[in-house]
């Protein structure tokens, strides 16, 4: 449609909200979501740059995960003890609470476990996730109230098929879905409490004046009370100020494998590398730590390096002594930055963010979305 030639009906019913949210994905749905069930009053749209949500909500890899062994001691390096458990028990509670929304059969939820896969040649880096098993396994049944969540699985490597692989950890609480039933249904949760969904439709600069801000997108000016970006890495693109970076994660799916041996989620290489069976099928992703400089883009795309690597990964570890084929291939687009906490905060008075998922989207969009949504109305 073109923006200049906009009716007046369309005008007063399609260009103006309470509030907007930028980006349709996990984070900017149950902001949406949240707003309605809270104030069922207030007009909010959502306005989505692609035809689908463009990120990485409906182009990832399913995991519902808070963290494998060598990715959590990585992240206490970092943020220390305390914030870690506090940033385990966020991914676990919005975990919870994207079950809760949508319901377990609706995102087609699977409990089969998540291991990680560690080689010899890692013995260093495999003995110390060894030895930090009972120290996380304290951590995190304060937070699910399950015990011994980490523990050795090597009983499993010989079933599993894999070759040049001597170790596996597995977690007992890691599970899988399906991230394009996931967005369907949040889209139809959302549709059902009268939220507007406008797809193609960019957002590129806005302007405040009092109480009042004026959205320019691709489609024609929007006017709204309270502005909320939940673009994830593209919300760098408005706000450069903000201290995350784009992360490209590369994927691809094999078509479907007689008699495939493992089931459920996969890890190695401190989770750069990540694969699970989509029923028969093999989906493998990762690999952005080989050149990170190009990976840090909002281009989707793919690069020799990286799919030669996984290609050999396959061939060699995962399905060795098998033939396959690849089906389908696709990137997404993650957000990162300094500090593995999202960034929820006002931008203005009247604009604010929810960005910055650090590659656990769908264990922390809910919940992000939500305190997102309480941070919008609180300014109401």
């Amino acid at each position: 449609m073109d923006a200049i030639n906009l009716s007046y009906w369309e005008k007063e019913s399609f260009y103006a909200a309470d509030v907007i949210i930028v980006g349709c994905g996990i984070v900017g749905l149950n902001a949406a979501i949240a707003i309605k069930k809270q104030q069922q009053n207030l007009t909010v749209i959502l306005l989505e740059r692609g035809f689908l949500p463009s990120g990485a909500s409906t182009k990832n890899a399913g995991f519902a995960c808070f963290g494998s062994v060598s990715e959590l001691i990585a992240q206490e390096k970092s943020c220390g003890t305390a914030q870690l458990h506090q940033l385990i028990k966020k991914r676990w509670q919005g975990l919870q609470k994207l079950r809760d929304i949508v319901g377990d059969k609706r995102l087609a939820l699977q409990s089969n476990g998540g291991f990680e896969l560690f080689k010899p040649s890692e013995a260093t880096l495999k003995d110390k996730c060894v030895s930090k098993i009972s120290h996380f396994n304290a951590m995190v049944k304060d937070i699910t109230g399950a015990e011994n969540v980490f523990s050795v699985a090597n009983q499993k490597l010989e079933s599993f098929g894999f070759k040049g692989a001597d170790c596996l950890i597995e977690n007992k609480l890691e599970a899988q879905l399906n991230p394009g039933k996931m967005i369907k249904s949040l889209i139809e949760i959302a549709a059902s409490l009268g939220v507007i969904i406008l797809n193609n439709c960019s957002v590129n600069s806005f302007t405040e004046e009092g109480n009042n801000t004026s959205v320019f997108t691709s489609q024609g000016k929007f006017c709204t009370k309270k502005l909320l970006f939940c673009n994830n890495a593209f919300a760098n693109q408005l706000f450069p100020q903000l201290k995350l970076k784009p992360g490209r994660g590369q994927i691809m799916v094999t078509s479907p494998i007689k008699d495939l041996k493992f089931k459920g989620t996969f890890h190695y290489n401190e989770g750069y590398y990540y694969f699970r069976n989509i029923g028969n099928r093999v989906l493998l992703g990762g690999g952005r730590n080989l050149d990170f400089f190009t990976e840090e883009t909002h281009q989707f795309g793919e690069t020799p390096l990286v799919q030669n690597t996984l290609l050999s990964l396959l061939k060699e570890v995962i399905l060795p002594h098998q033939a396959f084929e690849i089906e389908y291939k696709w990137s997404g687009i993650m957000a990162f930055g300094p500090a593995l906490w999202p960034i929820i905060e006002p931008i203005s008075k009247n604009v604010f963010c929810a960005a910055r998922c650090n590659g656990m989207g769908i264990a922390i969009g809910s919940q992000t979305g939500q305190e997102a949504a309480d941070m919008v109305l609180q300014s109401l």
